[in-house]
């Protein structure tokens, strides 16, 4: 058995022909696998052929994702039938390394150490600290391939698949169960995290409330500011004005249609609350637009560009943060991303850019700028209303007298502190001359980023200070908020 030939070629096959959408089944995988195998070997006491054979077997149990997704493993010993005669396997041989590589099916049935060597090497990842990189990349995977429609139905079958799921040799079973157990916990953990925050995906009638304004707000601005000026905005918003401009059909009729697709998008990319709550608020929004007499408010340029732009952003920022959407274009961004190559980013600012040529080709430079400048008061606004005023702040301080800067932080600013271990000085001329620092890192809001200077500078007027903003935080001494 000439192992390490056949185990060049099979590689060499792998890199260059498996379906770049394998993000799991991929040569890596197989060389985790192959590595794995022979570490639970050694301690196993497999040698000799047996362990070839199991190496050669862990080589091409997945060799079947050449050809097919789901029943690889039959393909694998067809594979493996073809090409090891050439490599001086005998039929025998090969006939043990088809039924190591069946044995790996799930569920897993193995009938000799061999089998169980190569089962606790095909699912190693779930006892380590992998384990959560493995799984995402397992459920992008799975997803593209149509096997799982949403991240709460591999969410439930992780956690069953985890609690059902046991290691056969005694070594994987001392080495592994434990960080197995460990991994259930932190995912059973998340999912009652996730509950406790949005109270089990209940309709909440500040939600209710939230919605009602944002959309009486959003409806006011496109009526009362931007229809009657001939004024877009970005995003889906912008394509129905846009064929509500050109084509003259009712723009509450038309901005429903147009955001259905979005709220199916909703449903497979986000979950099936979200898309519920999401239909309902752009259903109001197109009753709203439909059936209230708003009054049109100026049809100066400026001031219907920047307060068009800050009530639209009022209305969307409130709906958003009822953990809905009156606009698709980031579900669709969103939906296209996991897809493609591209950023969420991107993919925006190329719709937005696309519907912002037609406006100036159609209507003019002029009112494409203006439309622009609502677009970037809107995007604005939502941050505001999003994040709110106290938006987060990470502040990291290394001083030389950490110990009284890490005291008053927490008895007069009343926060939470996280400390590194690093080394200060290093300087030009003085690199030799270094000592131990607490690196103290704490978040705040920003509007007492003012205070925290003044009073790390009133203790180490030396100490260096930054601070960047932090678009999201949870957990510690924070508020937590709400989330869809």
């Amino acid at each position: 058995m000439r192992f390490e030939d056949v185990r060049i070629f099979l590689l060499t096959k792998l890199e260059d022909e498996l379906p770049r959408e394998l993000v799991y089944h991929n040569i890596n995988h197989t060389r985790e696998v192959l590595a794995s195998s022979e570490e639970l070997a050694a301690k196993e006491n497999i040698t000799g052929d047996d362990l070839v054979i199991l190496k050669t077997a862990a080589l091409f149990h997945d060799s079947g994702f050449l050809q097919v997704y789901e029943g690889h493993e039959e393909v694998s010993c067809q594979l493996a039938t073809a090409f090891l005669p050439q490599f001086d396997y005998t039929d025998d041989q090969i006939r043990k390394i088809c039924r190591l590589i069946r044995a790996t099916q799930i569920p897993q049935h193995p009938l000799d150490k061999k089998a169980e060597i190569l089962c606790d090497a095909d699912l190693y990842y779930l006892g380590t600290n992998e384990y959560t990189e493995n799984a995402e990349n397992l459920f992008l995977e799975m997803e593209t391939a149509g096997i799982i429609k949403s991240r709460s139905e591999w969410t439930e079958r992780q956690i069953k698949f985890l609690e059902e799921h046991k290691y056969f040799s005694p070594t994987a079973n001392d080495r592994l169960s434990t960080g197995q157990h460990q991994n259930l916990l932190s995912l059973k953990s998340s999912i009652e995290y996730a509950h406790s925050v949005t109270g089990h995906n209940k309709f909440y009638i500040s939600d209710l409330i939230l919605i009602i304004v944002g959309v009486i707000t959003a409806a006011f601005s496109l009526k009362g500011f931007l229809v009657p000026n001939n004024f877009f905005d970005g995003g889906v918003t912008g394509i129905s004005l846009l064929i509500h401009e050109i084509y003259h059909f009712n723009l509450g009729i038309v901005i429903v249609l147009v955001n259905l697709p979005f709220v199916l998008m909703g449903l497979y990319t986000i979950n099936r609350h979200f898309a519920w709550k999401t239909l309902i608020c752009i259903v109001m929004l197109g009753l709203c637009l439909y059936y209230l007499p708003y009054p049109v408010i100026t049809d100066d340029k400026l001031l219907v560009s920047v307060f068009g732009g800050f009530f639209l952003g009022i209305g969307i920022g409130l709906t958003m943060r009822a953990g809905c959407a009156v606009d698709g274009i980031e579900v669709l961004a969103l939906y296209t991303w996991r897809r493609t190559s591209f950023t969420v980013s991107e993919i925006i600012l190329g719709l937005n850019i696309l519907i912002f040529s037609v406006a100036a080709f159609r209507f003019g430079i002029s009112t494409a700028l203006y439309s622009i400048l609502t677009y970037f008061t809107a995007t604005k606004t939502i941050d505001y209303v999003v994040e709110g005023i106290e938006a987060y702040t990470g502040v990291t301080i290394i001083s030389g007298k950490s110990e009284l800067v890490k005291q008053r932080l927490v008895n007069e600013l009343g926060r939470g502190i996280t400390i590194y271990k690093g080394e200060r000085g290093f300087l030009p001329g003085k690199f030799h001359v270094h000592s131990d620092v607490d690196i103290i890192f704490t978040v705040i809001t920003r509007l007492e980023l003012r205070k925290l200077k003044n009073l790390v500078s009133e203790i180490d007027p030396q100490a260096f200070v930054f601070a960047h903003t932090i678009k999201e935080a949870s957990g510690g001494i924070m508020k937590r908020r709400h989330i869809h």
